[in-house]
């Protein structure tokens, strides 16, 4: 089968030729190396030319253009300039590009096999160079149209109706299961790159389940890259959240009759909902695309994705910045193609902790350019008993090393004050809410709802808060 059609390339050529004005609509769909015969290319590249000098695009100007760069051919001219010119230029032109789509398609089958027989390629870097490739002739493809203002009104009209058919409209984008978190940001909108960022053991791992368990809890799909944690340790800090049985307890099954009867239950609530987790250490950007694209396709109902972390994404970009740019927009435009939010968690520059503030800021963020231009919500977590505990200890070592003995002058809370500070939010405001933080649950709360405090015993398994 030929995956060119040399007739339909001189009919949409000619058609150019006959009404220069033709040329913006092709040159929307077309770029010269879709056409299959080099000189045809070579014709489409004057034509680009003379377009650009502002020059009239007819059998005059053409010859002298390609004649001027050493690719004037007088007999294939003539076979141009003697086919009939075709009358629905977009149409033929969108048949072309998905001719060329194919060829390359198949250009591609051909190199894989060159790909795979390189010695000095692990499989793994194989498949991801495939991958890339395939990407980018996807990504050839997705020349869209602009939308006309009735258009845009139509689809305007129908999100405020969408909206005004919701019980509570305070939460526009998708509900975070936060009172406070939706009223500032009013739920996380289709399309939004979402930053959640921290130093180690603040939560942002137990942040980004939370809010997991709150979509599943609304019956919408979530899907979970694990590039740090297995699995199971994650569905452990999710159970744990979920039963509010201690996280430590759950590891070591140590668990009463009463705990054992909620973790079944909540165990098989939670079996039944969609949740994917790939816990794949080693992942790159092209992968997750790859991979989120297909599950959407066989999932609609994925609302969710999240990434932990953003900085153990791979990328063959040897300079760190670069790479995180190339991650970070690769991430905005997958939100923005499959029309979910995104949540990716990134961690924060060591050097806030040498501040007497250390709350965090934008600029603590690890190669923060590329991640705060990409991101639409940025939102750090803040707790300030971590430190306190921190320099307690700091304390006793430095005083044990220079032979004195003191008692750490802080006690560890099972509930912490906590904060997420928003800073950034592309349509909102910034600011800062408090929160709970349960530790034994991994937990965080609106500080004014606050969890149940579970009893453990007969009288008490419905006090766990129901999945």
């Amino acid at each position: 089968m030929n995956f060119y059609n040399l007739d339909i390339e001189r009919g949409i050529l000619n058609a150019i030729i006959f009404d220069g004005k033709v040329y913006e609509d092709v040159a929307a769909i077309l770029v010269p190396k879709d056409f299959y015969l080099p000189f045809h290319q070579a014709v489409f590249e004057a034509m680009e030319e003379l377009y650009k000098k502002d020059l009239p695009i007819d059998e005059i100007f053409l010859k002298e253009e390609l004649i001027k760069k050493g690719k004037f051919d007088e007999d294939k001219f003539l076979e141009i300039l003697a086919t009939t010119p075709v009358e629905y230029v977009e149409a033929y032109a969108k048949e072309l590009k998905e001719l060329a789509l194919k060829r390359e398609l198949l250009h591609l089958s051909n190199e894989i096999k060159k790909i795979v027989m390189q010695e000095d390629k692990r499989a793994i870097e194989e498949v991801e160079e495939i991958q890339s490739k395939l990407f980018a002739i996807a990504t050839s493809s997705m020349a869209g149209d602009f939308k006309d203002s009735s258009k845009v009104i139509v689809d305007t009209l129908e999100f405020i109706k969408k909206q005004a058919a919701k019980k509570d409209k305070t939460v526009t984008g998708l509900d975070t299961g936060f009172i406070e978190l939706n009223r500032k940001t009013s739920g996380f909108g289709e399309g939004d790159l979402i930053i959640i960022a921290a130093r180690p053991s603040m939560g942002k791992t137990a942040f980004a389940l939370n809010l997991a368990l709150n979509v599943l809890r609304q019956d919408k799909g979530v899907a979970i890259f694990s590039l740090e944690m297995p699995a199971e340790q994650l569905m452990l800090r999710m159970l744990s959240a979920a039963t509010k049985i201690p996280l430590q307890d759950i590891r070591r099954g140590n668990l009463s009759d009463s705990e054992w009867e909620i973790l079944s239950r909540v165990s098989d609530e939670l079996a039944s909902k969609e949740l994917f987790v790939d816990d794949e250490g080693s992942i790159t950007i092209h992968t997750i695309r790859a991979k989120l694209r297909k599950l959407k396709a066989q999932n609609p109902n994925l609302s969710l994705a999240i990434v932990d972390y953003l900085q153990l994404i791979n990328s063959n970009q040897k300079e760190r910045h670069l790479a995180i740019a190339e991650i970070s927009r690769g991430l905005k435009l997958l939100a923005r193609e499959l029309q979910i939010p995104i949540i990716a968690l990134s961690q924060l520059n060591r050097a806030l902790e040498s501040r007497p503030n250390r709350r965090p800021m934008l600029s603590d963020l690890r190669e923060s350019g590329a991640i705060e231009q990409d991101a639409d919500l940025i939102m750090f977590i803040y707790r300030e008993d971590v430190y306190r505990m921190l320099d307690a200890k700091k304390k006793q070592k430095e005083a044990k090393e220079a032979g004195k003995q003191i008692d750490i002058d802080y006690q560890e809370k099972e509930i912490e004050e906590a904060e997420i500070i928003i800073g950034k939010q592309r349509n909102g405001p910034t600011g800062t809410i408090e929160m709970l933080f349960h530790k034994p649950y991994t937990l965080f709360t609106d500080k004014g709802g606050g969890v149940n405090e579970v009893d453990m015993n007969e009288a008490n398994i419905e006090i766990a808060t129901p999945f």
